[in-house]
């Protein structure tokens, strides 16, 4: 991988980790386009290190509270019915799909997951979900002719199922083109939570996942298997950009709908499939290790 490749990588990454348009697809798609070797998944998940660092400087004051409460209430049973304490419990609860499902599906996530017919049905499909929860959200949220406002859930009302859908909604993002925000922020609407409530467990919830991810591939990296300088380049650059994008995400979602990212998942999955149909992109573009 060249240094220019990983610049790019490192800047989609960061565009695309914490937006509901996946960016697993998109560094797949990046390198597929340019013809460069697909980067890989532990290329992927050692840069997310990068992205996942971004979460914990700007939510480092609601990380540091729930992460003080939930060690305090492992010794104090009058803490256990704090809020922040048992953020920290359902954080963990809603971790354990991925990690059992990372696990088990290692080999087709690293091979038959990355094929490009599967990444434009994902996104599609996840892109229609999304359009849907998003709709229902909003219809809530305005009332509508001849309906009251439905008042949605904060996080306060989040309990250990509603935690447990959390997690197997971001499990779904191992096949690339789901989106771990797309998943997870679509279950919460569905689930009846506020687009900020959804989106803030989202990036909460990505945490444990995420680095245990990039500290497991980081022994591909030792092995050869993914170029060292680059890797660490691309990290960077995806932490500076990621750290941007988390603020005018949380700023967006404020005031504005999911809808423009439905509309570009949708538009893209299919552009995926012409291109494909037409024989212009093979399935397997760059597949072969680089």
């Amino acid at each position: 991988m060249s240094w220019f490749e990983s610049f790019v990588l490192g800047l989609v990454q960061g565009l695309t980790e914490f937006l509901p348009i996946s960016s697993s697809a998109h560094l797949r798609l990046t390198a597929a386009f340019a013809g460069w070797h697909d980067p890989g998944a532990a290329f992927t998940a050692i840069t997310q290190i990068g992205t996942e660092a971004a979460v914990l400087i700007y939510f480092r004051k609601d990380i540091a509270r729930i992460v003080s409460a939930w060690f305090r209430s492992l010794t104090n049973s009058s803490m256990r019915s704090d809020h922040d304490a048992q953020m920290g419990w359902l954080v963990i609860i809603g971790s354990i799909p991925i990690g059992v499902l990372g696990v088990t599906f290692k080999d087709q996530i690293e091979g038959p997951f990355r094929d490009l017919r599967l990444i434009a049905t994902t996104l599609i499909v996840l892109g229609i979900i999304l359009g849907i929860a998003d709709r229902l959200a909003a219809r809530d949220e305005t009332g509508g002719k001849h309906r009251a406002i439905k008042e949605r859930k904060s996080l306060k009302e989040l309990g250990v199922r509603d935690g447990l859908i959390f997690g197997f909604c971001q499990a779904m993002a191992l096949v690339p083109g789901v989106s771990r925000s797309g998943a997870t922020i679509s279950g919460g609407l569905l689930m009846g939570y506020t687009r900020e409530a959804a989106a803030r467990y989202s990036f909460l919830l990505a945490i444990p996942a995420v680095l245990a991810s990039g500290v497991f591939e980081l022994k591909d990296a030792g092995e050869g298997h993914v170029s060292w300088g680059p890797t660490i380049f691309a990290t960077i650059i995806a932490f500076a950009v990621g750290y941007a994008v988390i603020a005018w995400f949380m700023k967006f979602i404020t005031t504005k709908s999911f809808m423009p990212f439905v509309i570009y998942r949708v538009l893209l999955g299919i552009l995926l499939f012409v291109l494909i149909g037409m024989g212009v992109l093979s399935p397997h573009a760059g597949e072969s290790a680089g």
